[in-house]
């Protein structure tokens, strides 16, 4: 089976210009990116919404999601334990590389107004962005379902520090903000 692009621009160029650049003595400590999390919240959907939702983000992500359910329930919300609340989906290897190259390359610079992405990590060098519209991404029609979701997509990976997460992204083409 063939490598993904960023893969292979990943193994080949990306890990030694890291090593180099954070001053890591081994190619092993070099930070990669493990799994990309994209979740929906669409507490609101009926079992057919949340169906539709289903399907878009199959066709989001090339795999087959899961639906969230709730896992107590809080008056307040008007939320009872079990009821399905949202979509995710859990990319790894080729799938995740595919969609990290068209999520920097062809969705974001669709975004109307893109200034960058925020330059903010939560500390561990995770990464997570926010969309507001699902529809910024080329394999989804604008017909698709009577609502439009936001997504949530969470980039973990294994970087030690917010710098060298910032610096792993930043070497696969992600657009941040500048400061």
């Amino acid at each position: 089976m063939e490598r993904a692009r960023l893969e292979k621009i990943y193994t080949d160029t990306i890990r030694l210009s890291l090593m180099k650049s954070l001053g890591l003595k081994n190619i092993m400590q070099v930070p990669e990116i493990s799994k990309i999390v994209l979740n929906v919240g669409a507490k609101d959907a009926d079992s057919k919404g949340l169906q539709a939702v289903l399907e878009v983000l199959k066709k989001i992500s090339g795999q087959a999601p899961v639906k969230t359910r709730a896992r107590k329930s809080i008056a307040g919300f008007k939320l009872r334990e079990g009821v399905a609340i949202g979509v995710m989906v859990t990319l790894r290897h080729r799938v995740m590389y595919e969609f990290l190259d068209r999520l920097v390359n062809l969705s974001l610079p669709r975004v109307r107004d893109f200034q960058g992405v925020s330059p903010k990590f939560d500390g561990r060098g995770n990464y997570n962005l926010g969309i507001k519209e699902w529809s910024i991404f080329p394999e989804i029609d604008y017909s698709v379902g009577d609502k439009v979701y936001g997504l949530n997509v969470t980039i973990h990976t294994t970087a030690h520090t917010d710098e060298q997460g910032f610096e792993l992204l930043k070497s696969f083409g992600m657009p941040f903000r500048k400061a």
